[in-house]
Formats: structure tokens, sequence, C-alpha cells
């Protein structure tokens, strides 16, 4: 018997950590190679995990909630035959998210972290370096925090919390970081005062506090470094075009159900406008590329992202070599890929290696935005609202299906005008377009 560690897997391209959202086993139960172990959350992707070795589960060694870097040490299990050999493992509670904070993993030896005592005399929880020293910085006191992490450990978002539950009030703040002070010795009763005014109704006619604190979720903060990393990465412009999809609209009505007949999923706009953009590409293929410190890299594929609205928020599965799928088969993977990501039953390849990202906001009924690019990508683009309006055609005015088109891109790799001719070519191409089009 020997013991194999389990580590944080790369769950997408330019994905560097992972939030451990789920342990589907616990320590002690078998487990059987490829059985699902741990529910991982990135910016890109919420994936179960299979387990790559058959066998018990020995340690857990990150608990629910932490996030750590690729690579890092997650769980132990003790394998039959040729498993990599490591100290054994003995069971005991799961890492402290702590260790984790660190960037260590938690397979190294480390010395274990001395636990004083709190000013009432109780134990001083233990903490990361991190959490102490954040703590440190804005002069508060863990101990008198009440811990959300294993053991009831004192986490970071702990500290975080605290400062902005002190920052809303801080005489309220300040005296939850002390101890009760002792109650003043009885006075004379005052004289009456005058009465109060009642409190102030919440909106909808019940009373509680005007101000809620929703702690983040785990997709929600992964989300949130990745757009805050994007925008600080490259310099984002972006441009409109409206189009004119009048003929695509009335062709779409015409044959949605015998295409969902014929091929078992439905025809959305989506095929279509992938259809068209992987032409764009083609034409403009620095639309279709990666900064690098070395040069501009082009990519002679299509690995379109469609980004796919989940309860808690955002995510990308890639059509892979989009370019060289038909109407049909577009219209089938995309369907299957955005079941699966409202599911949660997307893999960790299905988010990885895409090329250019397309949003359809024009599916909440969005006429104008402004995406952020999916980094390291080049560019995204979306389709908004289809709004029948009047507009000037000729000498004449008609009711047209119009939709704007919105283009964000990296200015270090395209300048506007290389921008706007895309942007152009796929209008037209959209105008232009008729049933003899169609690339089944």
């Amino acid at each position: 018997m020997g013991v194999a560690p389990i580590k944080m897997p790369q769950l997408g391209e330019s994905v560097t950590e992972g939030t451990v959202d789920k342990w589907l086993k616990h320590e002690g139960e078998y487990v059987r190679r490829d059985e699902p172990l741990v529910e991982i959350v990135t910016d890109k992707v919420n994936a179960e995990v299979p387990s790559p070795f058959e066998g018990k589960l020995v340690r857990i060694s990150v608990g629910e909630g932490t996030t750590v870097a690729i690579g890092t040490e997650l769980a132990q299990m003790e394998v039959e035959g040729g498993a990599p050999a490591s100290e054994p493992a003995t069971p005991a509670a799961p890492a402290a998210p702590a260790e984790a904070e660190t960037g260590v993993p938690a397979s190294r030896p480390t010395a274990p972290e001395p636990v004083s005592e709190a000013a009432d005399g109780g134990p001083r929880p233990r903490l990361s370096p991190a959490v102490r020293r954040l703590a440190e910085e804005h002069d508060i006191d863990p101990s008198r925090l009440q811990g959300s992490g294993e053991g009831g450990r004192v986490t970071r978002d702990d500290v975080l919390a605290f400062l902005e539950r002190r920052e809303a009030a801080p005489s309220d703040g300040a005296a939850a970081a002390a101890p009760p002070a002792a109650a003043p010795a009885p006075a004379a009763a005052p004289e009456p005062a005058a009465p109060s005014a009642p409190p102030r109704a919440v909106p909808g006619g019940a009373e509680g506090p005007r101000e809620e604190l929703v702690r983040l979720t785990a997709v929600r903060r992964s989300i949130a470094e990745h757009m805050t990393r994007s925008l600080a990465t490259s310099p984002h412009a972006w441009t409109l075009q409206e189009v004119d999809v009048t003929e695509l609209v009335r062709y779409r009505e015409a044959e949605k159900e015998g295409f969902q007949r014929r091929h078992g999923s439905p025809l959305t706009y989506l095929p279509f406008v992938i259809q068209v953009v992987c032409q764009g590409l083609a034409e403009f293929p620095y639309l279709n590329s990666t900064w690098t410190d070395e040069g501009i890299l082009l990519k002679r594929y299509v690995n379109m992202g469609i980004a796919v609205a989940i309860p808690d928020g955002l995510i990308v599965p890639v059509i892979r070599d989009a370019d060289r799928l038909g109407l049909s088969d577009l219209a089938r993977v995309l369907d299957d890929l955005v079941g699966r990501a409202r599911g949660r039953r997307l893999k960790p390849e299905d988010v990885q290696a895409g090329t250019f990202t397309l949003n359809n906001t024009g599916a909440t009924g969005s006429v104008a935005s402004q995406p952020i690019i999916n980094q390291p990508q080049a560019a995204i683009l979306t389709t908004e609202a289809i709004v029948r309006r009047p507009v000037v055609i000729g000498e004449g005015i008609a009711v047209r299906n119009m939709m704007n088109m919105c283009l964000s891109f990296d200015h270090r790799i395209v300048d506007g005008m290389m921008a706007g001719q895309f942007l152009g070519y796929v209008r037209r191409r959209l105008e232009a377009w008729s049933p003899a089009d169609v690339q089944v």
C-alpha cells in the first residue's frame, strides 16, 4: 500500500487557482477511480473533479471554501501498487484554510502554529500569515471574531466582513472589537424626553436593517478577480454597429420547427452569427490572437467561447473548431454545452483553449453593452436584442428587424480601424444573408 496525493487540477487556460466548493467524499471512505471526488470552482468553470486513483481517502488537506494554487495538494489517498510514495498519512482534521492561503502545499512539512491565549483567557484562534497580516494592518483583534472556517478558524472573509461592518458604523465597530464596559452607576432619573419618531419602515412593510451583507460565493469571487485582472491586463476599447437582420429573422421563423424535428436541437440565432464571425476571423486574424511578450500569436483555428448565464454568475464553454462546423452541428453542440453549463455538468476541457468569445446579451433585452475581454483573448463580441423599428431604406421608410453588435478589443493588438473593418464585415454578411448561405 502507498499514499498518493490528489492535487488541484488545471481547470482552464490562464487559470492559476481554484476554490474547493464541496467535498463529495469523506475521510475514511473508499473511492473508485473516476468517481466524483470534489467540486472545484474557478472563474471559468464549476466542475466535479473525478478521483485519479482507487483507494481509501485518508486525508482531506484543504477545507471547503478555500482557494489554492494549481498543483496544491487537496487530499491524500491510500492506494495499492505503484502509487507515488510519501509519508504515511494518519487520519486527521482537514488542514485549515490558513495553510492554503500561504501558498504552501499542505503536504509540505510545516511547524504547527502555536496557540496563544486571547485577552479573555481562552485559546487564540490559529491564523494564516495572510489573515494575521490583514488583521494587524487594520488593528483588529482576531480573538474577538467569530470564525467561519474549519474548527472555528478565522478566515480572510471573516476579517473583511468585520471591516465592512466597522466602516458602515465606526463607533459600533470599535465597540465590537473591545470587551464590554462595566455598567455605570445609577444616576438620577432624567427629565422626560420628547417622544422619538417611529422607526422607519423598510419598503414592503417589514421593519428590519436597511443594509445587508451578502457573503461572496466562490463563483462570484472568481469572476470578480478575473474581470479585474482582465481590465488591468488589456487596454480595452470598444465599438458598435447596427445590423439589419430582417432576412435572417424570416428564415429562422419559417424553419425553426422543422429544424427541431430533423436535428433534435433548437434553431437559435447564435449558430448563424457564429458561422459569419468565424468567416470574419479568417479575414481578420488579429481578432483571433493572443498578446505575448515575444509577439502576437495568431490562431489559425477558431475555438468559440459562448458566454452562458448561470444562477450565480457566468461561464464560458467553448465550441472547438467552430470554423469547421456546419449550421446543424453548431446548433447541436451549442445546445449541449448550454444545457450542461446550466446543469453544472461541464468538464474541465469544455472551458479550455477558447480563442474568441461571443455573448448574446440581447437575451436580457440589452440593446448596447461594453463587454470585458475573456483573457487571454484579443476580443469579445455581443449580439444585442433584435428590435423592430422604422428605418430609412432608399427614399422610403420600412419596419425592419434591427440588432446592435458591440465589440470590445485589446488595443495592444487591434486598432480602431481594424476593429471597425471586422465588425463591418460581419454586419454586411448578416445583412446580405440568404438561405443559400446555410452550411449544414
